[in-house]
């Protein structure tokens, strides 16, 4: 098989974990799919990506070797898999719009972003560089809140030919008017706000879900998240928060029979704690009542690390975009934004959206 060409906009923990995740299962072939959904998807196993093109706002990754730049600060995910060859691939200076709110520019440097003072690039040279490299498959892994910044790379994606994979909370597979634009051009696109493989969102899902088929009506309900990375230290500032509140808690509310007043439903990152790192701690609570209108009360505390956590599920979401520039399909992706993407453009339940995926992985859908 050829490898699966991609380009990463945003060299954090996130792309930290994927990096490490392609070395790390090339080296466990005969061991098989242990954290993973998926070995194989089309003839395509996990290590059968390659990374051709790196952006980074940040002086300390933008002009470095790209096996080091996964480890420079603020990067702090943990390190599973040390020994990452280098690429050959130099991080590019990254465009910076909107991916630094300015109260981080009041912490530590070990805490937040320090931008280059590089020239940033234009658009034009975003896409020479996409197409030198032969980028396939861009994705998204820029701070949440880069509006203006993942629309810019958004264009560059459309100019360049280049499917695109929007991993963060800024609405452009769901929003009509770009989705309209992929599928005019015939290219591959898959978003928005990426799920992890067993996070607060597909856990808090799954027991509303739950609640709906057991017959327990759910009254109330709230999701509480904290962490010490770049994102959660990022999201202090309230301002950058709509879009990522409207992904995590539609993904909620879409499963549910009767959808929650807003009043009973909070969902959405509460605080940073430094010391926590890129481990992310979540509270989940759950009021309801059941037979004999009988009050309950479910709690629950998940602690995972973030950034690994949603590594596997982007892996399978570049092989299926791989494999639909293969089939000749442009356009939304539908099957693989439902099971891998919190604020996909049809919400359905993860039964459903499982049984989708599998579909379009086997053929049986086009989408």
């Amino acid at each position: 098989m050829t490898r699966i060409k991609i380009a990463i906009a945003g060299i954090g923990n996130c792309a930290s974990s994927l990096i490490q995740g392609i070395k790390y299962y090339r080296d466990r072939e005969s061991k098989g799919a242990i954290g993973l959904m998926h070995w194989d998807i089309g003839g395509y196993r996990p290590y059968d990506i390659e990374v051709v093109a790196a952006f980074d706002f940040d002086k300390r990754k933008a002009g470095m070797e790209l096996s080091e730049a996964i480890f420079a600060p603020p990067n702090c995910t943990t390190i599973f898999c040390k020994d990452v060859p280098k690429t050959g691939v130099t991080v590019r200076m990254g465009k910076n719009l909107d991916s630094l709110s300015e109260h981080m520019k009041e912490y530590d440097e070990k805490y937040t972003f320090v931008p280059s003072d590089k020239k940033e690039p234009t658009k034009e040279d975003v896409v020479k560089a996409l197409k030198e490299s032969g980028t396939e498959i861009l994705l998204n892994y820029l701070p949440v809140g880069s509006e203006e910044t993942t629309r810019f790379y958004a264009e560059c994606a459309l100019k360049a030919g280049a499917a695109l994979i929007n991993c963060i909370p800024v609405f452009i597979a769901s929003d009509p008017a770009w989705a309209k634009r992929f599928e005019e051009k015939d290219i591959p696109i898959i978003g928005d706000d990426i799920k992890s493989q067993l996070g607060a969102t597909i856990l808090h899902r799954t027991l509303a879900d739950l609640f709906r088929k057991r017959g327990v009506e759910l009254e109330r309900t709230y999701q509480l998240n904290t962490g010490g990375n770049t994102d959660f230290l990022n999201m202090l500032n309230r301002d950058r928060l709509s879009s990522k509140k409207v992904s995590k808690t539609e993904a909620v509310q879409s499963v549910l029979e009767e959808r929650l007043e807003n009043e009973n439903i909070h969902i959405g990152p509460s605080d940073y704690v430094p010391w926590q790192k890129d481990n992310k701690v979540c509270f989940i609570r759950m009021e309801g009542r059941l037979f004999g209108d009988v009050p309950m009360n479910l709690e629950l505390r998940l602690s995972v690390e973030d950034s690994p956590n949603s590594g596997g599920v982007v892996i399978d979401a570049i092989r299926c975009c791989k494999l639909a520039i293969e089939r000749g399909k442009g356009g939304v992706l539908y099957s693989p934004a439902a099971y891998f993407m919190k604020h996909p453009p049809e919400q359905h339940t993860d039964d459903a959206a499982y049984q989708m995926v599998e579909d379009f992985i086997a053929g049986k859908r086009d989408d």
